[in-house]
């Protein structure tokens, strides 16, 4: 029998980590060899990798060790914010790139699919390639093309592949004949088939149940339109979500998969919101330039399998694989230990496996990182960086800052804005609470908010032409009033 109770990740599925650790009751007289020279890993990842795991009860017990080299320390990013944490990711995958590194060579792991988003948007900005491994990029997945496909219809009622897509999703009784039934009339009369709907909806050419169902199914897009014109982009999403039960559909299903898809379309509103902030459109733009980059995200930047692009995965699906380069993002406590599994020791030790897993997937470089805040149903919530973290050896870890400013740049150890050190590098933000701005767009404001450093800091102003903003203080050219 051979087995690794260290990688035992898939409790959820059924799998018993008992059966493994009382085999020493179960059969007396076993022999038990422990494998625990490892040929892949740097000795720095291997011990990073036993300084967490020797916090789990009940282990049959083993340490890794390599007769190999030391190996590089591993380099721990705080970013202010998700965005903060890809571009941190991505720059770094590019100085790789530029090393010689292939990009196959470099994998992204996180805790959640909804993560990924973040990366692609910045992977494919950078025009870097990638391959979301066994699974499909954020705008492909099945829950999103839904919520997009309600958008698209709220957008343009005669977009009749959104029409069909979401007129019987979740199911509202109207069926195929009904649907049959619509197309032919569409088709027969030059219309779209929102248009035929609306006319079925106030003849008797079909049975007063479909009917109904229908006709409620109209109103709903309408109303759900009516609001398109009175809040903002992120809040428009959630009302479609909520109002066409698409939330409550995927919160019905208990199961793993389940909770993937409602923080896949959590992770949309999240996507709009970030949206707004970015675009300088007008607020009665953002509906349909959204829908376009989304159209367009998804139809870009996802390598074949075979091609040289860098791998995005979740930390289960990692089991297994192996990569020079690897960065574990997402490092907070609610993420990673999920929120599921805090509270429940059982859930924590399956946590604490899978980081272990996760680290040991590295060979030669290991990059881990986490957020002060990140984005959680649109608005911003402030994070506590992952236990995990805590319970490696210090000695191990080497913290990545952004530098203080770009004059730095010359006389730090940087790469592309970042320096690595053991103290952080502070500088004092010229933007203060409460101080007059002006944007040569969005005019006159107050300073709100400020988070990060340097060339990182974002800066929130409230404009008194369109509400709050973030800007990215580098780029924004506030004048300080």
């Amino acid at each position: 029998m051979v087995g690794d109770d260290d990688q035992s990740i898939y409790g959820w599925r059924g799998a018993k980590i008992e059966n493994i650790q009382r085999i020493s009751d179960d059969f007396p007289n076993v022999a038990i060899h422990r494998l625990e020279q490892n040929y892949r890993s740097t000795s720095t990842i291997l011990d990073a990798a036993n300084s967490i795991i020797v916090n789990n009860p009940d282990r049959l017990g083993k340490k890794l060790w390599t007769a190999g080299e030391q190996g590089d320390p591993i380099l721990l990013y705080c970013a202010y914010n998700e965005i903060d944490e890809a571009r941190y990711v991505v720059e770094r995958i590019a100085k790789y790139v530029e090393e010689d590194t292939q990009r196959t060579e470099i994998a992204i792991l996180y805790r959640s699919n909804a993560q990924s988003r973040v990366f692609e948007e910045a992977l494919i900005n950078r025009g870097i390639p990638y391959r979301v491994y066994g699974g499909l990029r954020f705008f492909e997945r099945a829950e999103i093309k839904d919520s997009l496909a309600y958008m698209r219809l709220i957008a343009n009622r005669h977009d009749d592949a959104s029409f069909e897509r979401v007129i019987n999703t979740p199911t509202r009784g109207i069926g195929d004949r009904s649907v049959e039934t619509i197309r032919e009339y569409a088709r027969n009369n030059n219309c779209s088939m929102w248009a035929a709907a609306r006319d079925i909806v106030e003849s008797n050419l079909m049975a007063a149940r479909a009917k109904n169902a229908i006709a409620g199914f109209i109103t709903l897009i309408n109303e759900i339109a009516v609001s398109a014109g009175e809040i903002k982009l992120h809040e428009l999403v959630a009302v479609m979500l909520d109002k066409a039960a698409l939330r409550s559909h995927f919160e019905k299903d208990k199961t793993d998969k389940g909770q993937a898809k409602v923080e896949n379309i959590n992770e949309l509103i999240n996507a709009a919101r970030g949206f707004e902030q970015e675009t300088d459109a007008e607020q009665s733009e953002h509906l349909q330039m959204f829908l376009t980059n989304a159209a367009l995200e998804a139809g870009e930047g996802q390598g074949s399998e075979w091609e040289d692009c860098v791998q995005l995965m979740t930390l289960h699906s990692a089991k297994g694989l192996e990569f020079r380069n690897v960065f574990i993002v997402g490092m907070e406590q609610g993420l990673f230990p999920s929120q599921m599994a805090v509270g429940r020791q059982q859930g924590l030790d399956e946590e604490r496996r899978l980081c272990y897993v996760g680290i040991t997937r590295a060979r030669k470089l290991l990059h881990m990182s986490y957020a002060e805040s990140r984005r959680i149903y649109g608005k911003d919530t402030f994070c506590t960086r992952s236990r995990f973290l805590d319970e490696i050896s210090p000695e191990l870890i080497e913290e990545v800052r952004p530098a203080a400013n770009p004059y730095q740049l010359a006389s730090t150890s940087s790469l592309d804005g970042f320096s690595t050190s053991s103290i952080s590098n502070k500088s004092e933000s010229k933007y203060s609470l409460g101080q007059g701005v002006n944007h040569a767009k969005f005019g006159e404001g107050v300073v709100i908010n400020t988070e990060g450093k340097g060339s990182s800091q974002m800066v929130q102003v409230m404009f008194a032409s369109c509400g709050e903003k973030w800007l990215l203080a580098d780029k924004a050219n506030l004048e300080v009033i």
